[in-house]
Protein backbone atom coordinates (compact mmCIF):
# COMPACT_ATOMS: atom_id res chain seq x y z
CA UNK A 1 0.00 0.00 0.00
CA UNK A 2 1.39 3.41 -0.97
CA UNK A 3 1.55 6.43 1.35
CA UNK A 4 -1.07 8.16 -0.79
CA UNK A 5 -3.45 5.22 -0.35
CA UNK A 6 -2.92 5.41 3.40
CA UNK A 7 -3.89 9.09 3.40
CA UNK A 8 -6.99 8.28 1.34
CA UNK A 9 -8.02 5.78 4.02
CA UNK A 10 -8.72 8.74 6.36
CA UNK A 11 -11.88 9.20 4.27
CA UNK A 12 -13.51 6.52 6.43
CA UNK A 13 -12.66 8.43 9.61
CA UNK A 14 -14.13 11.60 8.12
CA UNK A 15 -17.35 9.70 7.38
CA UNK A 16 -17.53 8.57 11.03
CA UNK A 17 -16.93 12.15 12.24
CA UNK A 18 -19.60 13.59 9.94
CA UNK A 19 -22.16 11.00 11.02
CA UNK A 20 -21.40 11.71 14.69
CA UNK A 21 -21.86 15.44 14.11
CA UNK A 22 -25.03 14.92 12.07
CA UNK A 23 -26.61 12.67 14.72
CA UNK A 24 -25.25 14.86 17.56
CA UNK A 25 -23.65 11.82 19.22
CA UNK A 26 -20.78 13.79 20.73
CA UNK A 27 -18.23 11.17 19.70
CA UNK A 28 -16.01 13.48 17.66
CA UNK A 29 -13.33 13.68 20.37
CA UNK A 30 -13.32 9.90 20.90
CA UNK A 31 -13.08 9.26 17.15
CA UNK A 32 -10.23 11.77 16.76
CA UNK A 33 -8.28 10.40 19.74
CA UNK A 34 -8.86 6.81 18.64
CA UNK A 35 -7.71 7.60 15.10
CA UNK A 36 -4.50 9.31 16.22
CA UNK A 37 -3.67 6.63 18.78
CA UNK A 38 -4.37 3.84 16.29
CA UNK A 39 -2.08 5.34 13.65
CA UNK A 40 0.72 6.25 16.06
CA UNK A 41 0.65 2.94 17.93
CA UNK A 42 0.62 0.83 14.77
CA UNK A 43 3.43 2.83 13.16
CA UNK A 44 5.48 2.61 16.35
CA UNK A 45 5.02 -1.15 16.71
CA UNK A 46 5.83 -1.53 13.03
CA UNK A 47 9.27 0.02 13.56
CA UNK A 48 9.77 -1.96 16.77
CA UNK A 49 8.92 -5.27 15.08
CA UNK A 50 11.15 -4.45 12.14
CA UNK A 51 14.03 -3.98 14.57
CA UNK A 52 13.17 -7.11 16.61
CA UNK A 53 12.81 -9.30 13.52
CA UNK A 54 16.11 -8.01 12.17
CA UNK A 55 18.10 -8.56 15.40
CA UNK A 56 16.32 -11.87 16.24
CA UNK A 57 17.37 -11.59 19.92
CA UNK A 58 15.25 -13.35 22.63
CA UNK A 59 15.56 -10.40 25.02
CA UNK A 60 13.85 -8.02 22.59
CA UNK A 61 11.15 -10.58 21.86
CA UNK A 62 10.51 -11.01 25.60
CA UNK A 63 10.32 -7.23 26.08
CA UNK A 64 7.70 -6.86 23.32
CA UNK A 65 5.59 -9.68 24.79
CA UNK A 66 5.95 -8.21 28.31
CA UNK A 67 4.73 -4.86 26.97
CA UNK A 68 1.71 -6.57 25.40
CA UNK A 69 0.86 -8.31 28.67
CA UNK A 70 1.31 -5.09 30.65
CA UNK A 71 -0.96 -3.00 28.42
CA UNK A 72 -3.58 -5.77 28.16
CA UNK A 73 -3.60 -6.29 31.94
CA UNK A 74 -4.00 -2.59 32.63
CA UNK A 75 -6.83 -2.31 30.10
CA UNK A 76 -8.74 -5.36 31.39
CA UNK A 77 -8.23 -4.48 35.08
CA UNK A 78 -9.99 -1.14 34.52
CA UNK A 79 -13.22 -3.13 34.43
CA UNK A 80 -12.54 -4.03 38.05
CA UNK A 81 -11.79 -0.55 39.41
CA UNK A 82 -12.01 -0.50 43.18
CA UNK A 83 -11.15 -4.18 43.65
CA UNK A 84 -7.92 -4.62 45.64
CA UNK A 85 -5.06 -6.34 43.82
CA UNK A 86 -7.01 -6.79 40.61
CA UNK A 87 -4.15 -5.64 38.38
CA UNK A 88 -1.69 -8.32 39.50
CA UNK A 89 -4.42 -10.96 39.34
CA UNK A 90 -5.23 -10.09 35.73
CA UNK A 91 -1.52 -9.90 34.88
CA UNK A 92 -0.92 -13.35 36.34
CA UNK A 93 -3.90 -14.75 34.46
CA UNK A 94 -2.78 -13.37 31.09
CA UNK A 95 0.86 -14.37 31.64
CA UNK A 96 0.05 -17.98 32.51
CA UNK A 97 -2.48 -18.26 29.68
CA UNK A 98 -0.04 -16.95 27.07
CA UNK A 99 2.80 -19.12 28.41
CA UNK A 100 0.76 -22.33 28.47
CA UNK A 101 -0.82 -21.79 25.05
CA UNK A 102 2.38 -20.78 23.27
CA UNK A 103 4.36 -23.59 24.94
CA UNK A 104 1.84 -26.11 23.66
CA UNK A 105 1.99 -24.66 20.14
CA UNK A 106 5.79 -24.93 20.17
CA UNK A 107 5.98 -28.40 21.75
CA UNK A 108 3.51 -29.80 19.21
CA UNK A 109 5.50 -28.19 16.39
CA UNK A 110 2.49 -26.21 15.18
CA UNK A 111 4.47 -22.98 14.79
CA UNK A 112 8.11 -22.16 14.22
CA UNK A 113 10.13 -20.67 17.13
CA UNK A 114 10.88 -17.46 15.25
CA UNK A 115 9.85 -13.86 16.09
CA UNK A 116 7.68 -13.68 12.96
CA UNK A 117 5.45 -16.39 14.46
CA UNK A 118 5.96 -15.98 18.20
CA UNK A 119 5.17 -12.27 18.59
CA UNK A 120 2.04 -11.94 16.38
CA UNK A 121 0.42 -15.16 17.64
CA UNK A 122 1.28 -14.39 21.27
CA UNK A 123 -0.25 -10.94 20.76
CA UNK A 124 -3.47 -12.48 19.44
CA UNK A 125 -3.63 -14.91 22.37
CA UNK A 126 -3.07 -12.09 24.87
CA UNK A 127 -5.67 -9.90 23.14
CA UNK A 128 -8.28 -12.65 23.25
CA UNK A 129 -7.50 -13.36 26.91
CA UNK A 130 -7.74 -9.63 27.69
CA UNK A 131 -11.28 -9.56 26.30
CA UNK A 132 -12.23 -12.62 28.34
CA UNK A 133 -10.79 -11.11 31.55
CA UNK A 134 -12.50 -7.77 30.93
CA UNK A 135 -15.86 -9.43 30.27
CA UNK A 136 -15.48 -11.58 33.37
CA UNK A 137 -14.88 -8.57 35.61
CA UNK A 138 -17.78 -6.63 34.07
CA UNK A 139 -20.19 -9.53 34.52
CA UNK A 140 -18.94 -10.27 38.02
CA UNK A 141 -19.54 -6.70 39.15
CA UNK A 142 -23.03 -6.67 37.69
CA UNK A 143 -23.98 -10.18 38.84
CA UNK A 144 -22.61 -9.65 42.35
CA UNK A 145 -24.67 -6.50 42.80
CA UNK A 146 -27.79 -8.24 41.51
CA UNK A 147 -27.28 -11.28 43.75
CA UNK A 148 -26.03 -9.37 46.81
CA UNK A 149 -28.91 -10.50 49.02
CA UNK A 150 -28.45 -14.14 48.03
CA UNK A 151 -24.68 -14.05 48.67
CA UNK A 152 -25.05 -12.38 52.06
CA UNK A 153 -27.72 -14.88 53.06
CA UNK A 154 -25.41 -17.78 52.19
CA UNK A 155 -22.60 -16.18 54.21
CA UNK A 156 -24.94 -15.84 57.20
CA UNK A 157 -25.82 -19.54 56.87
CA UNK A 158 -22.16 -20.50 57.21
CA UNK A 159 -21.01 -20.73 53.59
CA UNK A 160 -17.43 -19.74 52.88
CA UNK A 161 -16.56 -17.07 50.30
CA UNK A 162 -16.27 -19.43 47.35
CA UNK A 163 -19.46 -21.29 48.20
CA UNK A 164 -21.41 -18.07 48.62
CA UNK A 165 -20.32 -16.60 45.30
CA UNK A 166 -20.16 -19.84 43.30
CA UNK A 167 -23.35 -19.23 41.32
CA UNK A 168 -22.30 -15.71 40.34
CA UNK A 169 -18.81 -16.93 39.49
CA UNK A 170 -20.14 -19.65 37.22
CA UNK A 171 -22.41 -17.25 35.31
CA UNK A 172 -19.61 -14.70 34.88
CA UNK A 173 -17.15 -17.32 33.58
CA UNK A 174 -19.72 -18.60 31.11
CA UNK A 175 -20.59 -15.10 29.89
CA UNK A 176 -16.91 -14.21 29.39
CA UNK A 177 -16.31 -17.24 27.15
CA UNK A 178 -19.44 -17.01 24.99
CA UNK A 179 -18.11 -14.37 22.50
CA UNK A 180 -15.10 -16.55 21.61
CA UNK A 181 -17.22 -19.59 20.86
CA UNK A 182 -19.91 -17.56 19.09
CA UNK A 183 -17.18 -16.26 16.78
CA UNK A 184 -16.02 -19.83 16.11
CA UNK A 185 -19.57 -20.80 15.09
CA UNK A 186 -19.86 -18.08 12.44
CA UNK A 187 -16.27 -17.64 11.25
CA UNK A 188 -15.90 -18.14 7.50
CA UNK A 189 -19.64 -17.58 6.98
CA UNK A 190 -20.11 -14.13 8.48
CA UNK A 191 -16.53 -12.88 8.52
CA UNK A 192 -13.11 -13.69 7.10
CA UNK A 193 -10.76 -13.16 10.06
CA UNK A 194 -7.63 -11.04 10.06
CA UNK A 195 -4.90 -13.67 9.82
CA UNK A 196 -6.57 -15.46 6.93
CA UNK A 197 -7.39 -12.21 5.11
CA UNK A 198 -3.88 -10.83 5.60
CA UNK A 199 -2.24 -13.96 4.24
CA UNK A 200 -4.55 -14.05 1.22
CA UNK A 201 -3.89 -10.37 0.45
CA UNK A 202 -0.15 -11.08 0.76
CA UNK A 203 -0.52 -13.76 -1.92
CA UNK A 204 -0.65 -16.96 0.16
CA UNK A 205 -2.64 -19.98 -0.94
CA UNK A 206 -6.18 -19.63 0.52
CA UNK A 207 -6.09 -23.19 1.87
CA UNK A 208 -2.79 -22.51 3.63
CA UNK A 209 -4.28 -19.31 5.09
CA UNK A 210 -7.32 -21.27 6.27
CA UNK A 211 -5.13 -23.84 8.03
CA UNK A 212 -3.34 -21.12 10.00
CA UNK A 213 -6.65 -19.48 10.89
CA UNK A 214 -8.06 -22.78 12.15
CA UNK A 215 -4.94 -23.22 14.28
CA UNK A 216 -5.37 -19.75 15.79
CA UNK A 217 -9.10 -20.18 16.46
CA UNK A 218 -8.51 -23.50 18.21
CA UNK A 219 -5.79 -21.82 20.29
CA UNK A 220 -8.29 -19.05 21.11
CA UNK A 221 -10.75 -21.62 22.47
CA UNK A 222 -8.10 -22.99 24.82
CA UNK A 223 -6.82 -19.58 25.90
CA UNK A 224 -10.37 -18.36 26.58
CA UNK A 225 -11.06 -21.32 28.85
CA UNK A 226 -7.69 -21.06 30.63
CA UNK A 227 -7.91 -17.30 31.20
CA UNK A 228 -11.53 -17.49 32.39
CA UNK A 229 -10.68 -20.28 34.84
CA UNK A 230 -7.57 -18.48 36.12
CA UNK A 231 -9.09 -15.04 36.55
CA UNK A 232 -12.11 -16.52 38.34
CA UNK A 233 -9.89 -18.49 40.72
CA UNK A 234 -7.62 -15.53 41.42
CA UNK A 235 -10.12 -12.67 41.54
CA UNK A 236 -13.27 -13.87 43.32
CA UNK A 237 -11.82 -13.13 46.77
CA UNK A 238 -11.42 -9.47 45.78
CA UNK A 239 -15.17 -9.05 46.22
CA UNK A 240 -14.84 -9.83 49.94
CA UNK A 241 -13.21 -8.10 52.89
CA UNK A 242 -10.74 -9.84 55.18
CA UNK A 243 -13.66 -10.61 57.49
CA UNK A 244 -15.34 -12.54 54.59
CA UNK A 245 -18.00 -9.87 54.14
CA UNK A 246 -19.13 -8.78 50.69
CA UNK A 247 -17.63 -5.43 49.77
CA UNK A 248 -20.08 -2.53 49.41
Amino acid sequence: MSSMSLWFSFTFVVIALLLSMWQKLGLEKEIAIGTVRCAVQLLAIGYVLQFVFHTDHPIYQALVIAMMIGVASWNASRRGDGLPGILWRVTASLTVTATLTMSLLLVLGLIKPTPQYLIPITGMIIGNSMIVAGLFLSHMKRETETARGEIEALLCLGANKKQAIHGVLKRAVKASMIPTFDTMKTIGLVQLPGTMTGMIIAGANPLEAVRYQILIMFAFSSSAAISAALISALAYSSWFTRESMLRP
